[in-house]
């Protein structure tokens, strides 16, 4: 079982309110969700990706809306993103506001996966879902995306916003395109390799309301603080453990001692730790191995041969019988299939 890692209540939140607004039953979805009412007060505390999975699933069955994800980014706070949600706000561009997502956006939780990168003078900023369910993942990029539209025009006290929106989603009814225009008052794409947001260079250099150097510095210290703590909870061992396969397979190798070194332990205290989360060194390499060979197939035209040595496999056939037991089917019937 894939394990979706967690997720903050600032992050809950924005869904909640979005839902009692729309007369949705909020303790429905908490109780289809496993999640106690009273952690909600706290922001400093955390459910289970599983568990907001199930709320998100069940707030999308309740609304029967599939602008959902959408309409939810319109609820979005500074509060919304914890402490990086502040650090955002003492920034001084919208480029440095930006920049502190990817090493702070684990405090959120492990939703999904920001990458920022030009393209052509432009600049992407592109979120990957890592969340399961696909009509769960769906509503969950639309509403991190117009989440990070609305409330980057407010930062900038600005109605500017990105020059196009790119989707994976299938391109849906006329109506429901246009509702995507309104919101983001640009072109929206559908049908693409990645969700994304498409900036001008210029509009990175817009500046922010309440610049503020000194309090930024405070708020990254304590930040980097709670990450220090994220990483050293058992919790988050098989998170720091598919990190560092990762790191490693860009070489085209995995060995289970050298990622028990750098968590500081031997191979067998290692496997033992992973064996008290329900996981083990394999289940955990296979996920980032099935992870990287979607998205090689998805995205790339690389060779199957060599797909498989980037995977760490010492031959196409190996490569070609794990992934048809990951997915059930071989990967070239998944290169094909869109």
């Amino acid at each position: 079982m894939k394990h979706l890692g967690f997720a903050s209540v600032p992050a809950i939140q924005q869904y909640l309110r979005y839902a009692e607004d729309s007369g949705l039953l909020v303790p429905s979805a908490l109780d289809a969700a496993g999640i106690s009412p009273n952690i909600l007060s706290k922001e400093s505390e955390r459910i289970t990706g599983e568990q907001f999975q199930k709320l998100i699933k069940n707030l999308i069955i309740q609304s029967d809306d599939p602008l959902l994800g959408l309409k939810s980014g319109d609820y979005v706070q500074p509060g919304s993103y914890s402490v990086l949600g502040y650090i955002t706000m003492s920034c001084s561009t919208l480029k440095e506001a930006v920049d502190r997502i990817i090493p702070y956006e684990k405090l959120v939780g492990d939703m999904g996966v920001t990458s920022i990168k030009d393209e052509d003078g432009k600049v992407l900023i592109t979120w990957s879902g890592a969340y399961t369910d696909p009509v769960v993942r769906r509503h969950m990029v639309d509403n991190v995306l117009a989440s990070w539209c609305n409330y980057t025009r407010w930062l900038a006290n600005t109605d500017e916003g990105p020059l196009e929106v790119r989707l994976e989603h299938e391109k849906p009814e006329s109506d429901l395109i246009r509702a995507y225009e309104d919101m983001y008052r640009c072109p929206v794409l559908f049908d693409q390799p990645l969700s994304c947001l498409v900036i001008n260079q210029e509009y990175m250099d817009t500046p922010l309301r309440q610049p503020d150097q000194s309090l930024r510095k405070t708020l990254e210290e304590h930040a980097s603080s709670q990450i220090s703590v994220l990483s050293d909870d058992s919790v988050r061992l098989r998170t720091r453990v598919k990190n560092a396969i990762r790191s490693q397979l860009k070489q085209g190798v995995s060995r289970k001692d050298i990622v028990a070194e750098q968590m500081g332990l031997n191979a067998r205290t290692l496997q033992r730790k992973l064996q008290q989360e329900s996981a083990s060194y394999q289940q955990i390499l296979d996920e980032v191995r099935q992870e990287l060979a979607e998205d090689y197939l998805k995205s790339t035209q690389l060779p199957l041969q060599e797909i498989a040595v980037r995977l760490g496999f010492t031959e196409a056939r190996s490569f070609h019988r794990s992934f048809k037991t990951w997915t059930g089917k071989t990967p070239g019937e998944y290169r094909e299939q869109d």
